[in-house]
């Protein structure tokens, strides 16, 4: 049986940009990370599979050879030769040595043109990634503000080797992977640089693992975060926990933790923006005379009062009754749809007393639109 489509594995579209990318799969890897789901041999196949379709994906060389040619693309002996790379249609760059002229690869020649090295950036100090938690809250407590705590599992500095990944008082060596170069190239038709990610682009790595995190200079665990959430919040809106999110590299400052809110609907009132819907039955009397009724709101019921000769449909307006402002400043209003419920059951006398009401009161409501 053939791979799965790495734009599957990963939950994303093939026209999905490199941020797209990367945000699902940081969010499937801390999901199956094999320190998440010790001894789960399961997720350690699938986090395995979405490495691999980030490794293609990521890199822009690979995706372009993957979207043409599929996965036969990185089969073993496949090459990179398709036919972008010789044969009818296609230019030959099989004799083009991009290293010859003094630029080990684009990177280098990027780097010519604009005065910098592109590990340069990171091997430096860099801001951790930044964390999204979806939390549920009420309709209320979304009008109100609510203050509560959430747990979840994060990536944080290891306390015992305090991020360096190396064992407290090991010497640093250069790193194997890169060779000191803090690079790792790939080979295709073009050569591409990135970041080495076992040194992170410095270059050295301490001789000694850290035993507590195994080198990584984090260790995944379960904490509990106390968030307070705005009175004014809807689905979708983004409260920031600043500092809160995975670690920095090489010294960098922490990501951000965005809490993302989702809130349950309300059995009668309906939320469009700011303001606030509900439809309030009356009886035939309550229209025909005008009554004072009870009317329920965000705050609990208020008095409404029904004008004499109001129709079934008819909408009334309760001013600052809705969702406060988000960013402050008043309240949005709230809006009463009233309609006309006829009676059921009638007695003998009560059918004797509308038929009464019909011979004195015998206008036709459907005249204006014969």
């Amino acid at each position: 049986m053939g791979k799965r489509d790495y734009y599957d594995i990963l939950g994303v579209s093939r026209g999905a940009s490199d941020h797209e990318i990367k945000r699902a799969y940081r969010r499937l890897a801390r999901k199956h990370h094999p320190d998440v789901n010790p001894g789960d041999k399961a997720a350690e196949a699938k986090f395995k599979e979405i490495s691999e379709a980030h490794d293609v994906l990521s890199d822009a060389e690979k995706r372009r050879r993957y979207d043409q040619f599929g996965p036969e693309a990185f089969a073993a002996g496949a090459g990179a030769r398709g036919p972008e790379a010789g044969g009818p249609g296609g230019a030959d760059f099989g004799g083009i040595d991009f290293g010859a002229g003094g630029f080990e690869d684009l990177g280098d020649l990027f780097s010519g043109l604009f005065g910098r090295r592109p590990e340069a950036a990171a091997a430096g100090p860099a801001k951790g990634e930044d964390l999204h938690y979806t939390l549920d809250i009420s309709f209320e407590d979304a009008i109100r503000g609510v203050s509560t705590e959430v747990t979840i599992q994060k990536p944080s500095t290891c306390a015992v080797c305090r991020g360096t990944g190396g064992h407290p008082g090991s010497p640093l060596e250069t790193c194997p992977t890169c060779r000191g170069s803090g690079r790792r190239t790939s080979r295709g038709v073009f050569r591409t640089s990135q970041a080495c990610p076992r040194c992170q682009g410095s270059g050295k790595v301490p001789r000694d693992v850290c035993a507590a995190c195994g080198g990584r200079g984090v260790r995944v665990g379960t904490e509990r975060i106390a968030v307070k959430i705005p009175p004014g919040v809807d689905n979708g809106s983004r409260v920031r926990l600043q500092g809160m999110g995975e670690p920095g590299r090489n010294g960098g400052p922490p990501g951000d933790l965005y809490i993302v809110t989702r809130v349950r609907p309300h059995p009668v009132l309906e939320r469009k923006g700011d303001n606030v819907y509900v439809e309030v039955p009356i009886t035939i009397t309550e229209a025909a005379l005008g009554a004072k009724i009870e009317v329920p709101t965000v705050d609990g019921t208020t008095a409404m009062r029904i004008p004499p000769e109001t129709s079934s449909g008819q909408v009334f307006r309760l001013r600052g009754k809705g969702v406060p402002h988000l960013k402050g400043g008043g309240h949005g209003d709230q809006f009463v749809t009233v309609k006309l419920v006829a009676p059921r059951n009638l007695d003998t006398r009560s059918q004797e007393l509308l038929r009464e009401f019909a011979r004195l009161n015998p206008g036709d409501p459907r005249h204006a639109r014969r």
